[in-house]
């Protein structure tokens, strides 16, 4: 019975760190070695990070990724490993004008030398995938033998689509083995998604299944790790754990039940979802080489939350607190806020900015003179703790971390330079109520959020007794209109059809559309649903098609 020992390795690139990437597969092969591995298989463009974007009509850095490629080889004696990097080829049909097409590729390494190349054939188009716009899709599903094991490799999208490159390596082939290197980003649900497909390819297919996918973030997207291992029937027999590298190492007797080596396969982690926030804020803090973070504080849930996150994840002595009082400022907050810091252990900074706001406002008395106050007043303090915040930032070198959430920032419920100012925005991706429920899950965990804001009613406090519900209608009204209409870019009718009043749905879509300006010039944040507020959202702003 034949029999080989694979590992999977999931490690966290950085996107166009070539030296580091290459060291670090480097060191994973040896590791993969120390175990007794035949062969190690490494994410989706491993070597040059995912996704690498505009880097890609780079010639000189095309090069440089093969050239870092070569570095590799001497290191695969005694080993096969598969390698993500970008491969070049000449090619008549090519656009943009390029010389030669370049290809998602996997380099199968072995004796030292690349024994079979893959170029990815289903090139993902859609919601924060732009693979076309680089590459040119491959047209062969080659297989190689190693152990008497018959093994084809594929890359991420080809093994999701029916009777694609898996169907041809198998039953034209005849390869025992797919192994399919990916880089499928994170999102809400798709961990029983992917498992369910993996296990549906290697029933329908009679073959093996090892699935190793990149983990860390990237800018807006965490990539989630979460290796897997499939038997013939469909039964899975190694699952790694997400959101940290790892490596998962099996012996595949092929034709055989199979075990994992060290133990039964995890279970899911019921809280994903935070750990994809601490994921993507700490590459995104670590990989831009940022020392500290600032935060807004203001008494509410989102400044909260993102401050919890922020201590989970940097470690208290990395995250500052601002509070910024104004005349409307409450008792409430003020004592929330002090009682969050000393929960957290961070340190706590409070800059009133009540001169400022009388400054401008005298500055300004003869250009308003006869006109009512009205949101122009509202949005100067959020304005003025915009900049004051961004001079924290340009003095000390701290990152600033705004706080507004996708209902907010959905129908724009936010201030331009103000409260949006900021380099990245950790909850943006997180519905009000989701922010509520993430917030509770984790006060599960010594209770730093004071209960007061979990339970008072969300107060922009720019006007006396202001609440959110004077702007919007309820979140928990709110959010399920807005998932509706973004996500799953329903029609208004349809959403009432859902039992929505029609000038609730007809108020909120407009709020939508007519704030489109505001999203365009807000900060990148972690995503995890499958459709954000970020690449997956390509709406034109000067835009006149209405659907209320």
């Amino acid at each position: 019975m034949p029999t080989i020992r694979i590992a999977l390795a999931q490690i966290n690139s950085t996107v166009g760190d070539l030296a580091q990437n290459t060291q670090k597969i480097i060191e994973w092969i040896a590791q993969a070695k120390k175990k007794g591995a035949d062969i190690v298989a490494f994410p989706e463009l491993s070597l040059t990070g995912y996704p690498p974007e505009d880097l890609l009509l780079k010639p000189h850095f095309i090069r440089d990724n093969q050239i870092a490629l070569k570095k590799i080889l001497p290191h695969c004696a005694g080993i096969t490993a598969i390698i993500g990097f970008v491969d070049q080829s000449s090619d008549t049909t090519i656009r943009s004008g390029r010389s030669a097409a370049i290809h998602n590729a996997a380099a199968v390494i072995q004796n030292k030398k690349i024994g079979l190349l893959y170029h990815k054939q289903h090139l993902p188009n859609y919601g924060v995938f732009d693979e076309a716009r680089y590459f040119q899709p491959g047209n062969k599903a080659d297989v190689f033998v190693l152990n008497n094991v018959t093994i084809g490799v594929n890359i991420c999208e080809d093994i999701w689509v029916e009777n694609g490159p898996a169907q041809s390596q198998t039953q034209v082939c005849g390869a025992d083995l797919i192994i399919n290197i990916s880089a499928s980003p994170y999102r809400t649900g798709v961990m029983d998604v992917r498992e369910n497909l993996l296990a549906t390819r290697a029933r329908e297919n009679q073959v093996h299944v090892a699935y190793v996918n990149l983990v860390g973030g990237q800018d807006e997207l965490v990539f989630d790790g979460g290796s897997l291992i499939f038997d013939q029937t469909g039964k899975m027999i190694a699952r790694e754990k997400s959101f940290e590298e790892a490596m998962t190492i099996a012996d595949l007797s092929i034709g055989k039940k199979q075990t994992l080596l060290g133990g039964k396969p995890t279970k899911p982690d019921q809280r994903s979802v935070y750990k994809a926030l601490k994921l993507g804020l700490f590459d995104y803090v670590q990989k831009n080489r940022f020392d500290k973070v600032v935060i807004g504080l203001s008494g509410g849930i989102d400044s909260a939350l993102t401050a919890i996150i922020a201590a989970d994840t940097l470690g208290p002595k990395r995250v500052i607190g601002v509070f910024m009082p104004s005349r409307y400022t409450s008792k409430e907050s003020v004592e929330d806020v002090e009682k969050l810091a000393g929960n957290l252990g961070i340190r706590l900074e409070t800059i009133s900015i009540e001169p400022s706001f009388c400054t401008t406002l005298n500055a300004l008395s003869e250009m308003f003179k006869n006109r009512p106050a009205d949101q122009t007043e509202e949005n100067l303090q959020s304005r003025i703790r915009g900049n004051m915040m961004m001079a924290l930032s340009n003095k000390f070198g701290w990152l600033v971390l705004t706080t507004g959430n996708k209902s907010e920032m959905s129908v724009g419920y936010a201030t331009l330079y103000g409260d949006m100012a900021g380099g990245f925005a950790v909850i943006k991706d997180l519905w009000k109520t989701v922010v509520y429920q993430v917030a509770r899950d984790r006060n599960k965990d010594g209770h730093p959020i004071p209960k007061r804001v979990l339970t008072r009613p969300p107060t922009a406090e720019l006007r006396f007794n202001q609440a959110d519900t004077d702007s919007l209608p309820p979140y928990d009204v709110l959010d399920p209109i807005l998932a509706a209409y973004i996500e799953e870019d329903c029609a208004l009718e349809q959403i009432v059809a859902m039992g929505f009043e029609e000038k609730t749905v007809a108020k909120v879509i407009a709020l939508v559309d007519n704030s489109e300006f505001k999203r365009r010039q807000s900060p990148i944040g972690v995503r995890i649903t499958h459709k954000g507020l970020g690449k997956d959202r390509r709406m034109p702003i000067t835009n006149n098609y209405r659907n209320y």
